[in-house]
């Protein structure tokens, strides 16, 4: 890709779970072990119309810190639980959402300008599921997240108008290198404990759908 852009295909399942939620052990999937849990914190303000073109769409953009893929990501609905993630490098903080990225959502913004739309903090337990040569085939993540909604025209008089903090927990499996079996083996095990599979598409459609404070 030009432009500094790289990209990737995602492939991952989310789940729903309480406050008191026991992860599971995920070792033995396959032949597989558990690499030492990773300690995660993340932030990411989110991108979209006024209007909210492209969530409609199923379209996230993205500028997140912390981590190990602190970038901006660009992620393109594909098929079932698989998106296309494209990333551009974060600038000092206060740059303009990258020219490459814009243009890739041109079919759906159909010009109109790109602004911040919310905010997430997450705490995240990362764990990796590795094969037995030590090849990561799979990541559990499970995320303690913080969001609202940013300010935006929403009311009589077009007075801005945001969405009160709300925080919730849920764990993702994401595949790595292994086959889609670890992704389904992985969601037995969570259903096992206790585990709904998600109601929301993603974090960002979660806080979207929360009332105006």
């Amino acid at each position: 890709m030009s432009g500094g852009l790289t990209g990737k295909l995602e492939t991952e399942q989310k789940y729903e779970v309480e406050p008191d939620f026991a992860m599971p052990d995920f070792s033995g999937l396959a032949g597989s072990g558990m690499a030492v849990p990773e300690i995660q914190l993340l932030v990411a303000r989110y991108y979209d119309t006024g209007d909210l073109r492209l969530a409609a769409a199923g379209v996230t953009l993205r500028r997140r810190t912390g981590g190990q893929d602190a970038a901006w990501h660009l992620k393109l609905p594909v098929g079932g639980n698989t998106r296309r993630e494209v990333h551009a490098p974060l600038g000092s903080g206060d740059e303009a959402v990258p020219a490459g990225l814009a243009e890739l959502v041109t079919v759906w913004t159909d010009g109109r300008p790109l602004r911040p739309v919310a905010t997430l903090e997450t705490r995240r337990t990362a764990w990796r599921i590795t094969g037995p040569g030590g090849e990561v085939l799979a990541e559990v993540a499970d995320d303690l997240v913080t969001g609202h909604r940013d300010a935006r025209p929403g009311s009589p008089g077009g007075r801005e108008v945001a969405s009160a903090d709300l925080t919730w927990r849920e764990v993702e499996v994401e595949l790595v290198s292994g086959p889609p079996a670890i992704l389904a083996a992985a969601g037995r095990r969570l259903r096992s404990a206790g585990a709904r599979p998600s109601g929301s598409a993603s974090k960002l459609s979660r806080v979207l759908s929360a009332p105006s404070s």
